[in-house]
């Protein structure tokens, strides 16, 4: 394996949405790839791997995959941050490339070897009202998912996080010059989700998996609230069911339901994680190889996770790409407390210009064979899709006061 890294460049494209990625190229033409992707912050993340890390990959061995994170990591005074740790991820994802690629194997038998067959991925069902979410429940089980995230609008809102109308695929991120700025209504939430999401269970049976979001908006008393009422509906998991910057929070939570939670795709490094693991007050880990220091750094969270029966089930949005969802499912192959993934799909085109040789099929997914990562980049194609500004939206209650989208 080549002793340095000769060239590091970064890479913005929109196939369908924005994508940011890290090519980084060794002295004997070993090319590894990285995903920088930060929803609304694709520029931050491009102009500090530009400007500050790809100069001082340079020279460096790709193959002291560790000590390069340590390097970035420690070596950043003012660290942890969103920004800092997606680009440390998209390094750490494209030397893990590398290092597939020179010894001619998957990354997954690198990190010890498949421990599953497959892995159980869910989608998104979405709809204005009940009974067109029931209907795109029933065309998302034709398509062979077995775990279903279900999303519903609610009466007296025009706009409602996860839903779309139309049949359209689900895109918060908008172009414009601002934010869009959307009303928010809790009470009616609570009112008309439990419901819902009984009709939802009652419709498909007891087996499928059923996944709900409610997307940090929720007080501690209110999500504690939710959770209660949902138990009937046999969960596998409610996600992000208040801000848990404050972690003592979800202790009162846990205290009067047991559906299963599941925290953490904002969070960014292990520290987050520590409390939430340790006191076991998550079920599941949301992060993302690309937002949370890429494999060697999400590796070490599920090892921390497993001590304690919390297991993985890490984010993967539209906005977190196939290169992401590669590293995500070589470290899922190969860790014993991988629960799920979360597969949204992409745009044709974003398939076009991001080589995979991951695979979905039955409601599985699978890295492939592929040496490495199982990613090539069509950089010519890349460069048709130009950047353009978009941003997710914001969140106002009804009497104006801005809440958590």
């Amino acid at each position: 394996m080549s002793d340095r890294i000769v060239a590091a460049e970064v890479l913005v494209t929109r196939p369908g949405r924005n994508y940011v990625a890290l090519k980084v190229t060794t002295a004997d033409g070993l090319v590894g790839w990285g995903d920088a992707t930060l929803n609304g912050r694709e520029l931050a993340v491009a102009s500090y791997l530009r400007d500050h890390v790809c100069p001082l990959l340079l020279g460096r061995d790709p193959a002291r995959i560790e000590d390069t994170w340590q390097y970035l990591y420690r070596g950043c005074y003012w660290r942890r941050g969103a920004v800092t740790m997606a680009g440390i991820g998209a390094v750490d994802l494209a030397l893990w490339d590398i290092k597939g690629k020179a010894a001619g194997m998957p990354v997954y038998q690198l990190l010890g070897g498949a421990v599953r067959d497959r892995i159980l991925c869910y989608t998104h069902a979405t709809g204005v009202d009940t009974p067109a979410l029931l209907d795109a429940v029933d065309e998302v089980r034709a398509r062979g998912f077995r775990a279903i995230r279900a999303q519903t609008g609610v009466p007296g809102l025009d706009k409602v996080y996860g839903v779309s109308s139309g049949g359209a695929a689900y895109e918060p991120a908008g172009p414009g010059a601002a934010p869009v700025e959307e009303t928010w209504d809790t009470d009616a939430y609570l009112r008309h989700v439990p419901g819902a999401l009984a009709a939802v269970r009652a419709h498909v049976g007891p087996e499928p998996a059923l996944l709900h979001d409610a997307h940090h908006r929720l007080t501690p008393n209110q999500a504690a609230r939710l959770g209660k009422a949902l138990e009937p509906v046999d969960l596998f998991w409610l996600e992000d069911v208040t801000p848990a910057e404050n972690q003592d929070v979800l202790r009162l939570v846990r205290q009067h339901t047991t559906v299963p939670l599941a925290i953490g795709e904002v969070f960014t490094t292990i520290w987050e994680f520590q409390q939430l693991i340790t006191e076991q007050l998550i079920d599941f880990v949301r992060a993302a190889v690309s937002h949370a220091g890429g494999i060697s750094h999400l590796r070490r969270i599920a090892a921390l996770a497993e001590l304690w029966q919390v297991r993985l089930g890490p984010h993967g949005p539209s906005d977190v790409s196939p290169i992401a969802l590669a590293g995500s499912l070589h470290l899922g192959l190969a860790t014993p407390n991988f629960a799920i993934q979360e597969y949204m799909g992409y745009h044709d085109a974003t398939h076009e210009v991001f080589w995979h040789s991951w695979r979905y099929a039955d409601g599985h997914l699978h890295p492939g064979d592929a040496p490495g990562l199982g990613i090539e980049v069509d950089e010519a194609l890349a460069a048709r899709y130009e950047y353009a500004p978009a941003y997710l939206p914001v969140a106002r209650r009804r009497d104006g006061t801005l809440t958590d989208w």
